[in-house]
């Protein structure tokens, strides 16, 4: 395939487009993937979506999200709906954004059960892996392990580098759980070309946006389109295609001020960029 033939649309990346909208555009724009959100997925309707981007002859490149593993019941019912999701769309992957400390909310508010111990949050995800793992097998869907930039470590997930995220994925084949190589959450880590290489046929995913400095207020929407930020596109790239990773690239967005412009005119920047930063690394076949 040749790097166009790659690219795929986070739905997040046009948040304010329904999951039709977005499959147009796709469409529209030439962009033969689509990374999937649940919360999208559900207002539409589970069936009518796959159905929908199936008649669109579109991949889905990814659902998001499960997760969220180390409340006290590590969230293994919702986690279950979202694998038969997965399985139903056809998704290359569920990823899976883990989850911070015990008691805490995405955003920093603290309910009931509060705990400040890091290294047993990361245990219960461990032990939710080994409950969710065989039913993910058994439908055919690959879990995603997503490791975060460590200020999300508090609140969303307690994997902050891909060496972590390996650590985890490593007990199971490799078809049955691997990880998001996200280049937003993982430039920074001087160890990443080292975990790319080691990581290997592991990297289910591979995600690019840019990372802006200064951030906004928001840190959540710290995310930018590919040359508007500080992150070498270039050698992440060039890492997750020695590493043999063949599979679609997501440019998955947070930026508000990406949300309220154009969705059509974001996708053909997208495209551009995608071009000009990524693609020259990208290998066919």
């Amino acid at each position: 395939m040749t790097a166009i033939e790659r690219l795929s649309l986070n739905q997040w990346t046009t948040r304010r487009w329904s999951v039709r909208e977005a499959v147009d555009g796709c469409v529209r724009h030439g962009i033969p993937a689509i990374g999937l959100w649940r919360e999208a997925v559900a207002e539409h309707g589970l069936a009518e979506t796959a159905t929908l981007v199936t008649d669109a002859g579109l991949r889905v490149s990814s659902l998001c999200r499960g997760g969220f593993l180390t409340g006290p019941d590590r969230g293994l019912d919702d986690n279950r709906a979202a694998i038969d999701e997965a399985a139903a769309l056809g998704a290359a992957c569920l990823v899976l954004v883990v989850g911070g400390l015990p008691g805490m909310a995405p955003g920093g508010a603290r309910g009931p059960g509060f705990s400040r111990d890091l290294a047993g949050a990361r245990a219960r995800v461990a032990d939710a892996l080994t409950a969710l793992v065989p039913y993910a097998a058994e439908r055919g869907v690959r879990l995603a392990l997503e490791p975060l930039h460590p200020m999300y470590c508090a609140d969303r997930a307690v994997l902050s580098t891909l060496a972590q995220a390996l650590d985890l994925a490593e007990p199971y084949p490799t078809a049955q759980v691997g990880v998001v190589v996200d280049t937003f959450h993982l430039w920074w880590d001087p160890e990443v070309l080292t975990q790319i290489e080691r990581a290997g046929d592991r990297i289910a995913s591979y995600q690019v946006s840019d990372f802006l400095v200064p951030l906004p207020a928001d840190t959540l929407l710290g995310r930018g389109m590919m040359g508007d930020g500080v992150i070498d596109f270039h050698s992440l790239t060039a890492g997750v295609e020695a590493a043999g990773y063949r599979g679609d690239i997501e440019v998955e967005i947070f930026n508000a001020d990406i949300w309220t412009a154009d969705p059509d005119h974001v996708l053909s920047t997208m495209k551009r960029r995608f071009a000009r930063y990524v693609s020259g690394c990208v290998e066919s076949g």
